[in-house]
């Protein structure tokens, strides 16, 4: 099997998917400050009557983008069947770590692994202030990989329905430019999807979940789409640079044969 390059290519390919969407529903858990992270203060600026609004997102944005960058690729050798099947492999994969994650929160630590965090020969300055920080390890291990339900529930939700929207615009935007504008149909069907990606999720885990009012959920989907948005368009060189390794790769030939397989 590994000397075919075709399922080669799609094995590679599906590693880094279904490894990106996996790690960026983990480390989703974490809000960060663009504004902060770039080195410069935090901007505060009103929108739709939310005031106090900055660019805050959750740190699975620095990796969702490539996921739908990987989907545009992987649509253009393999089609639809194939980014509908490692959707839903990468879905059943996520709520499969979900599962294991609330079994190992359950499980009853060792005494010692409480404060294994805090080392013995440290001063008791040092020790306070590490306990300031984190006192319990089990404690923060929930906090940490214990999202909500409705978070969860509403990623997977926005993930799938991003996924079939992008194969949707992407095919419906080949067919109107033929093997032309790469650019067109990869990221025009990225931005489509990551729109519609950005406000399910907050619908079903703050609208629903948390009772967000209508303004903040769409205040702060808009900004969230903004940031989506920018990185959509700046990592399009990225598609032509994946055509050119992949076509390289397969040859000519087989890469043209396999396009159009894919747009059938």
């Amino acid at each position: 099997m590994l000397k075919d390059k075709r399922q080669k290519l799609f094995l590679i390919l599906a590693g880094v998917f279904i490894t990106n969407a996996l790690i960026a529903e983990f480390i989703g858990v974490k809000v960060f400050s663009v504004e902060k992270s770039l080195g410069f203060s935090s901007l505060d600026f009103s929108l739709l009557g939310i005031d106090h609004m900055a660019f805050n997102m959750s740190a699975g944005v620095l990796l969702w983008p490539v996921v739908f960058v990987l989907t545009d690729v992987i649509n253009e050798y393999f089609g639809k069947k194939g980014v509908r099947f490692l959707s839903y492999m990468a879905v059943a994969l996520i709520l499969y770590a979900f599962i294991m994650i609330y079994v190992a929160i359950k499980l009853e630590p060792a005494d010692f692994w409480i404060s294994s965090h805090i080392a013995a020969d440290l001063s008791e300055v040092e020790q306070s202030s590490i306990k300031s920080q984190v006192g319990n390890y089990n404690y923060a291990f929930k906090i940490v990989f214990g999202q909500g339900l409705w978070i969860i529930v509403g990623s997977m939700v926005a993930f799938l329905l991003g996924q079939i929207l992008d194969v949707m615009v992407f095919h419906k935007i080949k067919k109107w430019t033929g093997e032309k504008k790469v650019w067109l149909r990869a990221t025009g069907s990225t931005l489509f999807s990551q729109f519609i990606d950005s406000f399910v999720v907050l619908f079903i885990a703050f609208y629903i979940g948390a009772g967000w009012s209508l303004e903040l959920f769409l205040a702060v989907g808009l900004v969230n789409y903004s940031y989506k948005f920018l990185m959509a368009v700046l990592l399009t060189p990225l598609i032509y640079l994946a055509h050119y390794l992949i076509d390289n790769y397969l040859g000519k030939e087989l890469a043209q044969e396999m396009k159009a397989e894919a747009a059938l």
